[in-house]
């Protein structure tokens, strides 16, 4: 699966404003932002995986009748 290899203007805008906004945390404030950001980062990729099982009928019982 390729991976998109540019942002858009609006996206690299968003992330100097992130970069911006990090830069005024204090590092304790920053260690913990990016906890909470890497447990949502995996919220949203189990997220994706159940919406894709649905979508691919894998969260379907094979032996049930409807």
């Amino acid at each position: 699966m390729s991976q998109p290899r540019e942002l858009s203007l609006e996206q690299e805008f968003d992330v100097r404003s992130f970069e911006t906004q990090v830069q005024r945390m204090s590092r304790e404030q920053a260690q913990e932002f990016l906890v909470k950001l890497y447990e949502q980062m995996m919220l949203r990729e189990n997220m994706y995986k159940e919406f894709i099982k649905h979508e691919w009928g894998l969260d379907k019982d094979p032996f049930s009748d409807s």
